[in-house]
């Protein structure tokens, strides 16, 4: 699987960001353009750690979670209409130039980030690596840029 590190993966993604309009339909999916933009800051700010987002699971949800965490940075890609975690939920109606900008800005961030060895843990799958979260920074992104047609 790709990574977010890896200079040609993350050149990709900021292409594929920029390809982005306001007029793109989502493939699959609930969410608008600008909505799916918003959601994807999220899951960038808490590897990063400047976002904290809390998971109130009982022991036999974190259990199974854990089952799945290679899911999250494994080579098959996430299947259409895999359902999003209320966490992760974008309800209000964001600019859409504003959030582009501030994705562009986080992948930027995020990719900078190659040397850091303090990774906030992953808010249903526990701790991570460096190469997990790059990989699941990718697979994350990925998924929406193809949801909706990019």
């Amino acid at each position: 699987m790709k990574s977010l590190f890896e200079a040609d993966t993350h050149k990709e993604i900021l292409n594929r960001i920029n390809k982005l309009k306001v007029s793109n339909k989502p493939h699959w999916g609930k969410m608008s353009v600008s909505q799916m933009v918003k959601h994807c800051h999220r899951p960038i700010e808490v590897a990063m750690g400047t976002k904290e987002l809390s998971a109130n699971l009982g022991f036999m949800k974190k259990m199974i979670f854990k089952l799945f965490k290679s899911s999250l940075y494994n080579n098959k890609p996430w299947k259409e209409g895999i359902p999003t975690a209320p966490e992760y939920v974008v309800r209000d109606n964001p600019e859409f130039k504003t959030e582009k900008e501030r994705l562009q800005t986080l992948v930027n961030e995020f990719h900078s980030l190659n040397d850091k060895t303090d990774w906030a843990a992953h808010p249903l799958f526990g701790n991570l690596s460096k190469e997990q979260w790059g990989k699941a920074q990718y697979k994350h992104l990925d998924h929406h840029l193809r949801q909706f047609g990019v």
